[in-house]
């Protein structure tokens, strides 16, 4: 893959930059100017999914942007309504002609306890081995959760995308990756802009130049976490990219692991399911 210089992580021999650009809440137009300017930019990795209603725009930026295809790695999700075999296979498809391109990773967006684990990761496997992605994996999965559909997925799950940013720390679904040689992408991982007036990292970012958001990415990607953050704005886009030309000491990164305050932002967890407990 040609990511440049761009710190990534390989999962079961696939290259997954560490930076991506996410296009949650984005309307189609701003979602299609986005990602055409993201990838100009130098991201390489888009975030989307099926439920954000903007798959189409995502594809159209992709090509407005110039940039090959073998040069940028792609995910989307599968919706919740869609977790029969069927319904999967013909939402993979769909997917596939909305972006005008096969994804390069295919996830459930959260867990569902119907129809059974062994259906829907059945046919996400299915999906896979029909073309319609070339990997797969998980998002809002806790650990629990996750190495269920681990068990019962015959490829690697090669991701688990959950909320995760410096005030909710998940160090018991890190491990849980780490166990099952799969990964953690972080989604609002700027806390939805909380990040921008927290005294402790303003002060780490004057003593490197950086904003608060910058320092908060750079942390992401120091602890080997895929982090996704989305913007409509251009310059802020550019902000957030340019992270790769400094460093956060240990102290520093130990700073930032100590604001975890067990705050979650945004929660659709089925009841039937349980977030992993927390000692925050």
């Amino acid at each position: 893959m040609a990511y440049g210089d761009q710190p990534t992580i390989t999962v079961d021999d696939i290259e997954i930059p560490l930076l991506g650009f996410g296009t949650w809440q984005l309307e189609p137009d701003d979602a299609r100017r986005m990602v055409a300017e993201a990838l100009r930019i130098g991201y390489r990795h888009i975030d989307t999914a099926w439920i954000y209603k903007n798959e189409k725009a995502v594809g159209e930026g992709i090509r407005d942007s110039g940039v090959a295809r073998e040069n940028f790695f792609l995910t989307t999700k599968i919706w919740v309504d869609h977790f029969d075999h069927d319904g999967l296979l013909r939402q993979a498809q769909e997917s596939v002609d909305s972006l005008g391109t096969v994804p390069d990773l295919l996830l459930l967006h959260w867990p569902k306890a119907e129809p059974s684990f062994e259906e829907t990761l059945g046919a996400l496997n299915a999906a896979k081995e029909a073309g319609l992605t070339k990997s797969i994996g998980l998002s809002n999965f806790p650990s629990k959760e996750f190495r269920q559909a681990q068990g019962l997925s015959k490829a690697k799950l090669i991701t688990n995308q959950v909320e995760h940013h410096p005030y909710l720390g998940i160090d018991q679904l890190v491990a849980t990756a780490a166990e099952l040689g799969s990964s953690i992408t972080a989604w609002s991982p700027l806390a939805q802009g909380k990040v921008a007036d927290d005294a402790t990292i303003s002060e780490i970012a004057k003593a490197h130049g950086k904003t608060n958001g910058q320092v908060t990415l750079r942390w992401l990607i120091q602890n080997k976490i895929i982090a996704i953050p989305r913007t409509t704005k251009e310059s802020r886009a550019r902000e957030n990219f340019d992270i790769f030309d400094f460093e956060l000491s240990a102290e520093e990164v130990q700073r930032l692991n100590a604001l975890d305050r067990a705050e979650r932002i945004g929660d659709w967890l089925d009841p039937a399911f349980n977030w992993d407990k927390t000692e925050a």
